[in-house]
Formats: structure tokens, C-alpha cells, sequence
């Protein structure tokens, strides 16, 4: 079964714009799924850090937005694709997702139904009070029963699913870290450093999850240059995801002078993305999505922020954020023929 190099940043904290430190590391939800998609598909899954270092996992992407049950996401996706009749016209941002209890709707829903309303007659009520929500920017309990949206439920049930779905969250992100401490790769990982060139070629892909870990010491690190160039020469999946292709910035040139992955199509946690997280509302020293762009990616990032996006181009595959996670790791199992 395929070999692949499992490449975490070691780094627990990154340099903002203003001087100041953050913590940071790798994200769990990106870092715990493609593990277990490999593990299981039977692939041979080697964790490596840069310099042999534990992995930290980034405290913001512990936060428990970030954790949200996936059966929730789907039904506020299915609620939120009613806001407009084209869905590229709506503008989710994190604000939206975390701040305003809209992705307790589905719970909400359940308690309608169980008061006897159709699925049907639940799924518009909600989408209703979600849409107003959305576009005034007020909680979505306040909307429900301001505005005669409430179904029969009270104040108090209503915020009982906003606050169910905050606990189940929570306990999500807490079992997530726990399976990811638990993997002996993470406690005891492999220097990147320690390994040769005839190790690295040993390896049949290379996967890099993300957090803003690899914009500290894999963007610019000569050993991730030496196992970027050796896989790519055996056109071997080169995968990353979010903030991972940082780890792209490493790359040495082609003999042409060019960038080893100039004019490939790749894409990664945008700009706008960037913007809304809590490090970049501090001010972020550099952006990554910028950082390729000049080095000569063609970027092909999703239509709206924070909706899955994956892009293959030849042996790359980039995944846009942590929504694309999943489906980053399908296309690496599809690359290597084990899916």
C-alpha cells in the first residue's frame, strides 16, 4: 500500500503585522480526518514535523465553531441555498456561522416537527427567520420570536437548541483532540530534517493539513524544497489544504528559472477568509493566498468564501479551508488509486 508523508508544522505560535505572537499550530478537524481516511484506506501514514518536534494544535481551530456536527452544516447549507435563487449571490462569512446561532436551525427544526409541523412547513420557518438573521445581522432567537417566527416554541426552547448544538460542539472538537494526541506519529513524529533524499523517495504522496502552523516553518524550509522536488519528479500526489500550501512556497526552482509549480492551478484559505479569522482581524504579517499568487500560481479559489473547494491539477492537490477537508483527502485516496 501507498506510503505517505503526513507533514505537520511544528510551530506553536506565529508573528503578526503588529510585532505582536499568536498562538497557533495545526488544525485539528483538518488534521484528524485525512489521517483517518488514510489509516483506513490502508495506506501507510508517516507523521513528520520539519524538525521532529510534537505538533501543536492550534487553540483558535479547537474553538467550537469550528466542530460543528456535519448533519448541522448540511441542513443550514440547505437552509441558506433558499436565501437566494443563485447560491454563488450569498455571502456567508464566519460571523455569520458562529455569532448568530443560524446553524442551531436544524434543531430547531426537529422541536417544530415534534410540535407537529410537516418537515416542509419546519424547513421554510426556519429558513425564513435565518434569511432575516442573516441579513440584519441579529441573533436568530431574537428573530424567531420577534417577528412571530417562534412555530409555538418558547424564547427558552429556542435557545436551548442553539445552546444544545454549542455543547455538542464543543465535545465534537474535545474528541477530535483526543484521537489526535492519541496517534503515536503526533506525540513521536519523524524529522523531516533527519531523512534523506533516497527516504524521502521512499514516499508515494505527501499530505500537509493546516492552521496557520506552515506559514511559519514550511514556507521558506530547504527540506520540504528537497521532498517537494523528489515526489514531483516521480509525479507523485503533492496534496495540501488550507494554510498547508505554504508548504508549496518551499519549492526550488525549475531548470527554466521558474518556480516548480509556476502556472500550476492551486488554490488555498483566501484573503477574504483570512480576514475573518481572529489572527487576521489582528493583522497578518503576509498572506498566503498573495504569497502564491506572486510566485506564480494561477488561483482558483471557490465562487464564496468558506464552502468547500478542492483543486487538481496534474500531481497537486490544494483544498481551500477547513470545510474542504474531506474532500481533499478523497481526492489524495483517488490520486493514489485506493479510494
Amino acid at each position: 500500500m501507498p506510503r505517505i508523508a503526513y507533514l505537520v508544522s511544528s510551530a506553536s505560535e506565529i508573528a503578526l503585522a503588529d510585532g505582536a505572537t499568536h498562538p497557533t499550530g495545526y488544525f485539528a478537524e483538518e488534521a484528524i480526518k485525512p489521517y483517518e481516511k488514510f489509516v483506513a484506506a490502508g495506506a501507510d501514514v508517516v507523521v513528520l514535523t520539519p524538525d521532529g518536534r510534537p505538533p501543536t494544535a492550534d487553540p483558535y481551530g479547537l474553538e467550537y465553531f469550528f466542530h460543528f456536527p456535519e448533519q448541522d452544516m448540511d441542513f443550514f447549507a440547505s437552509v441558506t441555498r433558499t436565501f437566494h435563487h443563485d447560491p454563488d449571490d450569498i455571502w456567508i462569512t464566519l460571523h455569520h456561522t458562529t455569532e448568530l446561532g443560524l446553524v442551531a436551525v436544524r434543531r430547531i427544526a426537529e422541536r417544530l416537527r415534534e410540535r407537529g409541523a410537516t418537515s416542509a412547513g419546519a424547513h421554510a420557518l426556519v429558513s425564513k427567520a435565518a434569511k432575516i438573521a442573516w441579513r440584519e445581522d441579529r441573533q436568530l432567537t431574537e428573530v424567531m420570536v420577534t417577528e412571530a417566527l417562534d412555530g409555538g416554541l418558547s424564547r427558552a426552547e429556542i435557545q436551548a437548541a442553539v445552546d444544545e448544538l454549542e455543547e455538542d460542539a464543543r465535545a465534537l472538537s474535545a474528541e477530535r483532540k483526543r484521537k489526535l494526541d492519541a496517534i503515536p506519529g503526533f506525540r513521536a513524529p519523524v524529522s523531516l530534517a533527519s531523512l534523506s533524499d533516497s527516504r524521502l523517495a521512499e514516499f508515494d504522496a505527501v499530505f500537509a493539513p493546516g492552521g496557520h502552523g506552515p506559514m511559519v516553518d514550511l514556507a521558506d524550509n530547504p527540506d520540504a524544497g528537497r521532498l517537494l522536488k523528489i515526489l514531483h519528479d516521480k509525479g507523485a500526489p503533492i496534496a495540501t489544504l488550507c494554510h498547508g500550501p505554504a508548504l508549496l512556497l518551499s519549492a526550488p526552482e525549475r531548470e527554466d528559472g521558474q518556480w516548480l509549480f509556476d502556472g500550476y492551478r492551486m488554490t488555498c484559505f483566501t484573503d477574504e477568509e483570512e480576514d475573518q479569522t481572529a489572527p487576521g482581524r489582528i493583522g497578518m504579517q503576509w498572506y498566503l493566498d498573495a504569497a502564491l499568487k506572486n510566485a506564480g500560481a494561477v488561483f482558483d479559489d471557490a465562487p464564496s468564501a468558506w464552502v468547500s473547494h478542492v483543486v487538481v491539477d496534474r500531481n497537486l492537490i490544494t483544498g481551500q479551508n477547513p470545510g474542504s477537508t474531506e474532500a481533499t483527502a478523497d481526492a489524495v485516496l483517488k490520486a493514489l488509486g485506493i479510494r
